[in-house]
């Protein structure tokens, strides 16, 4: 629908739909759940379901909350981490025949992003301030100027691939991951399952989409949170991707 094909309301309204359900999840964990505990729990369910609409929401969240920035990284963090296990489980199921020679160095990303976010989460634990005390969140303003956003990107990563076409994997790879992590990975894993992508060449153009989605994560954290907020993210974000690009360039 739309110019390239690319404008899909209901794709659209369901991210503005789970940045407003996911603040509101992550206010009630934190009500159940203090300190580190909730944030991990927030973390691993806000990654599970999306970890670009949970980067937004806890991003926003910053802004209101004023203190607590380490805490409220520490869910981000997390959250990336889980998505390198969905990556995992996704090339299971579309390779099952080639998974093996896939999962090594995805497998270490993952592990990775993992130690990336457990170092956050101490840090936290040590942090003096928590995130001060919050009413239920009314994030439907913001949410909205995020679908917004998403559009422009979608759009933008039309036009790539309408300019680049198919010249090249990691062209395709690098601006499908802005925004998306599934389809990049369940395409080029069924590559690699029927042999029209040698094995080496798709973990590869996994995990530069999986870079790709960081920076954009990292981008809009920065963008859309708090003064506070943003070193931790900064730091967060930046040891994730210099692990994924040594992966990239120094594995076998």
């Amino acid at each position: 629908m739309g110019y390239l094909g690319v404008l899909n309301p209901f794709k659209i309204w369901l991210m503005v739909v789970l940045i407003v359900g996911i603040s509101l999840v992550a206010y009630l964990i934190g009500k159940f759940f203090s300190g580190a505990k909730g944030a991990a729990l927030a973390g691993i369910l806000g990654g599970l379901i999306s970890s670009t609409a949970t980067t937004a929401s806890v991003a926003r969240r910053s802004r209101a909350a004023g203190t607590g920035g380490m805490l409220l990284a520490a869910i981000i963090m997390t959250a990336s981490s889980v998505v390198f296990i969905r990556v995992i489980a996704e090339v299971v199921i579309a390779a099952p025949a080639q998974y093996r020679a896939l999962l090594p160095p995805l497998v270490a990303m993952m592990v990775w992003t993992a130690i990336v976010a457990a170092v956050t989460h101490r840090l936290a634990a040590k942090a003096e301030h928590p995130p001060e005390e919050e009413s239920a969140p009314s994030e439907l303003k913001g949410a909205v100027m995020f679908g917004l956003l998403y559009v422009a990107v979608l759009y933008g990563v039309a036009l790539a691939k309408e300019h680049f076409g198919n010249a090249g994997l990691y062209v395709v790879a690098a601006i499908s991951g802005l925004t998306d992590m599934d389809a990049i990975t369940l395409s080029t894993s069924g590559l690699v399952n029927s042999g029209d992508v040698d094995p080496r060449t798709g973990w590869r153009v996994i995990l530069l989409g999986g870079i790709a989605n960081l920076v954009f994560k990292g981008g809009l954290a920065l963008s859309l949170g708090a003064k506070g907020f943003r070193l931790p993210v900064l730091a967060g974000f930046s040891a994730s991707l210099a692990g994924g690009v040594a992966i990239l360039m120094l594995w076998p």
